[in-house]
């Protein structure tokens, strides 16, 4: 995913431009921190204080310079008008989010308004479409048979969530102000991973990235990904 969300960076600003992120739901700081070693200006905005803690502790490793390029808040992302002006950044980050939002269009609109004229939105949601994937690799048939007409599902700590649908955020993303311009899928092949599997060696990793990085962006492998990374540009 961060190579398509450099690879959306690159097409729409100019080279060395310093931009201004907003990372809402930004976990423990993966993106937010890689973004501001890359020299941009980072908001990252995360409501649980665990994560803030883990963001923060990674933060304080960083060089003085890199440090300084970042601001953190604790906040769930729905109040962003509350603490900045429309137009403040140039790209908003709201990944892994949406699917603990039981209504998300309110949030959506907020963020949209937080993106100056020709701002990027990058949102990375759970596959609605493809929810059938992961319990029917594993042979859970009945699971698999259930997935097909629901958009919720149980993810892997065991929380019952909610998936959305490209076609809905077609829709959505149109209604903001934010059209989409350009989608991509993430984990067509890894899904079935578990989380502690092991780290294979550095040339298996670069031939999975590719093989991840192709089939996210080509159909028919994308639209069957477990995620959806999805990119709207603000008008």
């Amino acid at each position: 995913m961060a190579r398509q969300l450099d690879e959306q960076i690159a097409g729409r600003f100019p080279v060395g431009q310093r931009l201004r992120v907003l990372d809402v739901g930004m976990g423990q700081g993966t993106q937010a921190l890689r973004l501001a070693r890359a020299g941009h200006q980072v908001t990252g905005v995360e409501k649980d204080p665990r994560m803030l803690d883990a963001a923060r502790e990674a933060l304080a490793a960083e060089p003085e310079g890199i440090r300084d390029r970042v601001r953190l808040l604790e906040s769930d992302g729905r109040d962003t008008g509350v603490h900045f002006l429309p137009g403040s950044f140039d790209v908003v980050l709201c990944h892994g989010v949406l699917m603990y939002v039981e209504l998300p269009d309110a949030l959506l609109a907020g963020l949209a308004r937080m993106l100056a004229p020709g701002g990027l939105l990058s949102l990375l949601v759970r596959n609605g479409d493809a929810l059938a994937m992961r319990p029917g690799l594993a042979g859970d048939w009945s699971g698999a048979l259930g997935s097909f007409d629901t958009d919720s599902y149980t993810n892997r700590l065991g929380l019952e969530v909610r998936a959305d649908r490209l076609s809905t955020l077609t829709g959505t993303l149109a209604g903001i102000g934010a059209p989409l311009h350009a989608w991509y899928g993430v984990r067509v092949f890894t899904d079935t991973a578990d989380d502690d599997a092991e780290i294979p060696a550095e040339a298996e990793v670069d031939a999975l990235l590719a093989v991840e990085e192709r089939a996210g962006r080509t159909d028919p492998y994308r639209q069957v990904a477990a995620l959806l990374h999805l990119c709207g540009v603000r008008g």
